[in-house]
């Protein structure tokens, strides 16, 4: 069980595996459906977390985009991006979501890509 997740999702998982696996696996195959490299699937992941307005999914999608080498400049581009689309207030709560994580991370030196 992935400690990271938030407790409601981690007593989801605990309590219903299968839809938990249901919901993994539909996520892999909505990431490899189209001509999309990773890079770019991780910036719409956090254009379409911050639109939602949903703070989970906004920092699952921030830690996700660093781990696969986006910078934090990059990230916070994209959300910035959004601001015409939903709204300065909105775009203003997901950069502040987004800061949760890239403080953390930014802390830590990230890994060089080689």
């Amino acid at each position: 069980m992935d400690e990271k997740l938030p407790k409601p999702t981690r007593a989801l998982q605990k309590e219903f595996p299968k839809v938990w696996k249901s919901f993994q696996e539909l996520g892999k195959d909505c990431h490899s459906a189209g001509p999309l490299d990773e890079r770019v699937r991780r910036l719409v992941k956090i254009g379409i977390a911050a639109a939602a307005q949903s703070e989970g999914a906004l920092h699952s999608a921030v830690r996700n985009a660093r781990k696969a080498g986006v910078s934090s400049a990059e990230i916070r581009h994209s959300i910035l991006l959004s601001m015409t689309t939903v709204g300065f207030p909105r775009a203003m709560e997901a950069l502040a979501w987004a800061e949760d994580i890239l403080k953390r991370a930014e802390s830590k030196p990230f890994p060089s890509r080689i």
